[in-house]
């Protein structure tokens, strides 16, 4: 059967096998927090289904429950039959910009990334104190949050570096752009391509992201494909300090919030507690982690198109952090640190930092 729309060609199979279990309903950070039923992916492919059937259009109507999903692909670990309803989604969504029903605040994203370099559309980013574009082992490569939002985290992680005599190197890097393909956009092109020329300039053979999401789209976008063809592999940093005991450790307890776009899109679980474990004795794990862990909620455009539900969200998780005790929360993702930190109420005295961060406070303190 002939779809009206892209979504059902690709994936008409995958909407008629959900089952309606309510699994996802469980999972979904968005349900949980609204108590909708369309919110969550059992809604969704129940709307889809209709979609379908010829009885609802993709229009303006559905831009609230269509568009309002993190991609945090809980329903996917969790789903029994199969089915991966943030990649349906972004599918959706592109059909939908195609037709000319898009939340503004996306809209906006893919104006600012084809006007701009970064998604801030800011014109001077941090300095950082370090020689770009030469020739080293190593790229390290921010991410816009990192660059924009969180520089005090990125300017803590590069210090670390320095302090492991790392040669690495900075690069005047753009945008990856990979967050408009959930969005309903795609990647522009441009931006991907300086990235890939910049990178291969340096002569590196490895990319160290401090960005999860840049890591995804780096490894899975035909976009950066040269990169793995002249033979770049792309790492996370938490992948590649591993394997280094820096030789310090607290005392407080700390906990690990497991990101996203690192845990579940990336299957990166034990790496970063390999880290904490080593500095930390008093680790102690969230209510929900791992493959179970709750969504900060700033992914899938969430976080600027729907950004009162992006902090309740948040807070949510945070909560699990009074649960037990914590007085460190860390985590490998500046954009959850960024979101985290932002919903922390003033009553709550635990600190949120990158891993790294956490690290090199250690080290000066040690002096």
């Amino acid at each position: 059967m002939e779809g009206k729309y892209e979504f059902e060609k690709k994936f008409r199979d995958q909407v008629l096998r959900c089952s309606s279990c309510g699994f996802c309903r469980a999972v979904c950070p968005v349900f949980g927090l609204t108590k909708r039923p369309a919110l969550n992916a059992r809604g969704k492919m129940l709307i889809l289904k209709e979609v379908m059937d010829g009885n609802v259009d993709l229009n303006d109507e559905l831009i609230e429950t269509l568009f309002q999903c993190t991609n945090c692909t809980s329903c996917t670990a969790q789903c029994p039959s199969g089915v991966d309803p943030p990649e349906i989604i972004k599918q959706v969504r592109k059909d939908m910009v195609h037709t000319g029903s898009c939340h503004p605040a996306f809209e906006g994203m893919n104006q600012v990334l084809q006007e701009h370099t970064n998604i801030y559309a800011e014109d001077e980013p941090e300095d950082f104190e370090r020689e770009r574009n030469r020739k080293a082992e190593y790229v390290f490569f921010i991410g816009c949050v990192g660059a924009y939002r969180e520089d005090e985290a990125t300017m803590a992680t590069l210090d670390l570096l320095d302090h492991l005599d790392v040669d690495y190197t900075m690069i005047n890097e753009v945008c990856c752009s990979g967050v408009l393909e959930d969005v309903g956009f795609q990647i522009n092109q441009d931006l991907a391509q300086k990235n890939v020329d910049l990178v291969l300039s340096t002569g590196a053979k490895t990319v160290i992201t401090g960005c999860p999401y840049c890591a995804r789209t780096f490894n899975n976008k035909v976009q950066y494909q040269t990169l793995k063809d002249k033979g770049v592999e792309i790492i996370h940093i938490s992948q590649f300090l591993k394997d280094f005991d820096l030789g310090v450790k607290t005392d407080k307890v700390v906990t690990y919030h497991d990101p996203c776009d690192l845990g579940r899109h990336c299957g990166i679980y034990e790496e970063p507690r390999q880290i904490i474990r080593k500095i930390a004795p008093n680790f102690v794990e969230l209510r929900h982690n791992r493959a179970n862990a709750l969504c900060c909620g700033a992914g899938g455009g969430v976080r600027g198109a729907y950004p009162k539900n992006s902090i309740d969200m948040a807070r949510r998780r945070l909560e699990e952090v009074e649960e037990i005790g914590a007085e460190i929360v860390l985590t490998e993702c500046n954009s959850c640190v960024h979101n985290l930190k932002n919903a922390k109420l003033r009553a709550q005295k635990f600190e949120i930092f990158t891993t790294t961060q956490f690290l090199n406070q250690l080290l000066e303190e040690a002096g």
